[in-house]
Parts: structure tokens; C-alpha cells; sequence
């Protein structure tokens, strides 16, 4: 499992002109699925989304997590971040996992968080989003479970 943590001061998305997901100062994780992801890759992307740190502490260093400020988490769903571009001038799929193992991977990832932390939003899987972001700092990691 992966997952592309920006640092925000506000995030959106939206499906259709709707807002489906939207937090204030957080992380927005795009998340993409791979086919040997299961329960032990979920439940260790859901710990490190939320006790990775990249907020900074009183003296300026990276030294809290999204649960030691509090701050909103918002998860889309993304499977080109799996895709594999190592050669070509077109990106393959094939290291993506299937839409249903992927939505099921998704949704237990959300679910998981959701249990551990009280502000987590979310897109809508499979659809056509608009993302919308400021990237604090910029402040951007690529999370591997």
C-alpha cells in the first residue's frame, strides 16, 4: 500500500460540484493499492498516516503527528500512484490492484482510521474527483506499507 501524504492547511474534494470530503489543517493521503496488499498492510498505513511526523513543534522541527495536533485527515483513493513507470513513455497498471481488492483495501484503510481518530474524511472511490489543496510547507512524503 502507498500513500502520498501532503501536509495542508485546508483540502477538498469534489464529485459532481458536490464537496464530499473537506478538512482545515491535516494530511491528504492519496492512496494506491497493491495486489499483495491485505490486513497487515492496512493496519500499518492507518498507524503511520496518523503518527507520522511532519507538523512542527515549538522549535520548528517535524516533531508532532496528525493525532498530537489534531488535525483532519482526508484519504482518496488513487490508483495511478501504484502504477509502474520505471520504463516507456506510458504508465502500466499492472501493479495496481484490481478495482474490487482495491476498494475493499480502501475502505478497511478508512475504516481503521476512522476508529483510531475522530476528524477523517474521505473521496469517493472510483469516481472522477477534483482535488483541491494547499500544501503547507510544501510538505510532501510518500508513505510505503
Amino acid at each position: 500500500m502507498l500513500a502520498l501524504i501532503q501536509r495542508v492547511s485546508q483540502a477538498r474534494v469534489e464529485v459532481g460540484g458536490e464537496i464530499v470530503g473537506q478538512i482545515e489543517r491535516g494530511l491528504l493521503a492519496l492512496v494506491g493499492v497493491q495486489p499483495e496488499d491485505g490486513p497487515k498492510a492496512i493496519d500499518k498505513m492507518a498507524e503511520r498516516l496518523l503518527a507520522y511526523r511532519v507538523f512542527e513543534d515549538e522549535t520548528g522541527k517535524m516533531n508532532r503527528s496528525l493525532s498530537d495536533v489534531g488535525g483532519g485527515l482526508l484519504l482518496v483513493s488513487q490508483f495511478t500512484l501504484a502504477a509502474d513507470t520505471r520504463s516507456g513513455l506510458r504508465p502500466s497498471f499492472s501493479s495496481a490492484a484490481a478495482p474490487d481488492l482495491a476498494r475493499q483495501c480502501f475502505d478497511a484503510l478508512l475504516a481503521a482510521c476512522r476508529q483510531r481518530h475522530p476528524r477523517v474524511e474521505s473521496g469517493r472511490f472510483g469516481a472522477h474527483m477534483l482535488v483541491s489543496l494547499t500544501n503547507d510547507g510544501p510538505v510532501t512524503f510518500l508513505l510505503q506499507s
